[in-house]
């Protein structure tokens, strides 16, 4: 079983002559939308506005006038400026130099509302109707081992969303379809039902991240079980087992069998820990989340300062991953001291060393009875909520926040908004 989220595969496409200027001139009118956008929410007298709905609200009418495209394709414009402009903040927090987002590369942002995905072709939106693009693809005896064979042509993989590209020099158009996989996990722990709190955004929408030595590798406030951790550490045993037994042996040859397994090892291990990222960074957008929170880093140091320093590289490399794939979203990062977040109920609040057992948590208090880590993963998310509240911490001049959780959203006040009522 693939142990990934998602892939993405790049498909060459035959777009016919007469219609490839229908396709230039819907990258003209969405390029236009996000440099409208850009331009309006990057306010250097004033806080940037980094809030999507705020930028729709203000910005959609006027863009349905200067442009023919969709609707569809206008929010996607406008959303890619607005992570841009929000990166842009939080390098400025940071003490970095940046400036105002400008977009000028050829591509466009399609979903399911803007283009259908077919076995052979796909059909894209453009101001002068849909356009039919055949798939350029190897013979299909010759397909079995090709990342198209394997996910696209796959039962098990499910389109979700592309991109589509130019290549000038090759005058070639390419469409960068992200393929999900819904059976993702199904040998691991099963999400976690939320029994009576959920929570969805006003202000902003959190997701809880608890990361772990044993069992997932990570578990957000949703319920998503992320990777094993149990796994990673097995092949680094495995690792260090063979390499052991080469430096017992002594000679050259050992000593550079040596040196390339743990180059194979050291980009083995980074491509899983960028899988995972690529899985978290999926759990954000399908949960509609403005932000990721972490526990602080300091904490996961000293909470495995007795192990390996691997554990220790691979938490920090993956929130660094995590960190870096949010500079192309509309997402943030954030840290929070978690302090008895494993040992705090996140039903009622109750804080007892006796909670929490191993894998296992039940309220001393209430009796609430949950996976440990996911109950661990909303305490973070609510800690973070806490301090907006409190005024302690401030993004975007957001008054509150809310954590996410399986089905809507949960504010500080304890007040639940189901997802069927999100706005």
């Amino acid at each position: 079983m693939d142990d990934t989220l998602r892939r993405t595969v790049r498909i060459k496409l035959d777009v016919p002559r007469e219609r490839r200027g229908d396709l230039h001139q819907t990258k003209t009118q969405f390029l236009h939308c996000a440099n409208r956008t850009s331009e309006w929410a990057w306010r250097y007298d004033d806080d940037c506005i980094t809030s999507k709905s705020r930028a729709e609200e203000a910005l959609y009418d006027e863009l349905r006038e200067e442009t023919e495209l969709t609707a569809n394709l206008i929010q996607k414009g406008i959303r890619r400026a607005i992570a841009a402009v929000r990166a842009g903040v939080e390098k400025l927090t940071q003490g970095e130099k940046t400036s105002q987002p400008k977009f000028d590369s050829w591509s466009i942002v399609y979903d399911k509302r803007s283009a259908t995905f077919n076995d052979d072709h796909a059909t894209l939106s453009t101001p002068n109707g849909r356009v039919t693009a055949e798939y350029v693809l190897p013979p299909e005896n010759k397909r079995e081992n090709t990342p198209f064979g394997r996910y696209y042509e796959s039962d098990n993989w499910n389109t979700s969303s592309a991109t589509l590209q130019y290549d000038e020099n090759e005058d070639t158009f390419y469409l960068h379809v992200t393929l999900k996989n819904p059976d993702y996990g199904s040998d691991g722990p099963e999400r976690q039902e939320s029994e009576s709190c959920d929570d969805l955004p006003e202000n902003g929408v959190v997701l809880g991240v608890d990361l772990n030595v044993t069992g997932a590798f990570a578990v957000t406030s949703t319920g998503k079980f992320i990777g094993s951790a149990d796994f990673l550490t097995h092949k680094r045993e495995q690792y260090e087992q063979r390499r052991g037994c080469l430096q017992q042996t002594g000679t050259r040859s050992a000593h550079l069998t040596i040196q390339s397994i743990g180059s194979q090892f050291s980009e083995w291990s980074l491509d899983w820990l960028h899988n995972r990222a690529n899985d978290l960074i999926e759990e954000a957008d399908d949960a509609d989340v403005d932000g990721i929170i972490f526990e602080d880093l300091t904490h996961i140091r000293e909470n495995i300062a007795n192990g390996s320093k691997f554990q220790q590289w691979a938490y920090a490399k993956f929130v660094e991953l995590v960190e870096y794939r949010v500079e192309s979203t509309e997402l943030f990062v954030d840290f929070v001291n978690p302090a008895y977040t494993s040992q705090r109920c996140s039903y009622c609040g109750c804080t007892h060393e006796d909670n929490r057992d191993d894998k296992q948590f039940e309220c001393q208090s209430c009796g609430y009875e949950v996976n440990a880590d996911y109950n661990a993963a909303k305490n973070i998310a609510n800690r973070y909520c806490e301090y907006i509240h409190r005024g302690q911490k401030s993004r975007g001049g957001w008054a509150t926040s809310q954590l996410a959780l399986k089905s809507g959203t949960l504010n500080v006040n304890g007040e639940y908004t189901p997802s069927a009522l999100r706005g």
